[in-house]
């Protein structure tokens, strides 16, 4: 197993992708870097209550994830520096947009600490990995599932909040049904990413013991 590109374990949806390469300059990483950038403003429009400024920016910025995906396949541009951009960005987004919304009520502060949680238990996981040489494991679909729901769920609070008839009420009611599930697929990637992990590392200590054994 390759320590800078290490084998995918199988039920992942990368497998199809081309190889990586050391390009910067991409329009997946432009694209990539466009929505790291949006982050911010995104959040400070939602905490100044600038909602639909934010909705739309948010949609934009959202969007932009399946294109520059598409495109670093469909046209061969898929590199090292976007395979770490484009979770970053995702990440930070989610993060960023759930921090905003608790932070004016419209979101419930239980999604912000099981989203951070998550993170904090697989940031350890890297380091770990790290000193075994190794990267980040491959994105799993089930975590990008759950990315994808809390990434609806988000808009869907901020439209609930335009307004206060029943169906307003009804949106933020499916707004806590998206976050419950977003949450329960993320962590469930989560402990996937745990498992994959634990046999990565525990398969490096056996090859370090078979080797100390042959000398």
């Amino acid at each position: 197993m390759s320590r800078s590109t290490r084998q995918e374990p199988t039920g992942q949806d990368e497998s199809f992708s081309p190889e990586p390469t050391d390009k910067i300059l991409t329009v997946p990483n432009v694209i990539s870097m466009f929505r790291l950038v949006s982050i911010p403003v995104i959040a400070v429009l939602v905490v100044q209550n600038h909602l639909f400024a934010g909705l739309v920016l948010l949609a934009v910025s959202a969007m932009s994830d399946g294109v520059d995906g598409y495109i670093a396949r469909r046209y061969n541009q898929v590199t090292k520096l976007g395979q770490i951009l484009d979770p970053i960005a995702d990440r930070l987004l989610i993060f960023f947009s759930i921090l905003a919304l608790a932070s004016i009520g419209i979101m419930p502060w239980w999604v912000l600490a099981a989203v951070v949680l998550r993170e904090l238990v697989l940031g350890i996981q890297v380091l770990r990995l790290a000193s075994y040489g190794y990267g980040p494991l491959p994105v799993h679909f089930v975590g990008k599932a759950g990315t994808a729901v809390l990434m609806i769920t988000v808009p869907v609070y901020i439209v609930s909040a335009l307004g206060e008839s029943t169906l307003f009420t009804v949106l933020h009611d499916l707004g806590d049904a998206g976050a419950i599930w977003g949450c329960v697929l993320y962590w469930v990637a989560g402990i996937i990413y745990l498992w994959q992990g634990t046999h990565v590392i525990h398969d490096e200590k056996a090859a370090g013991t078979r080797a100390g054994a042959a000398r």
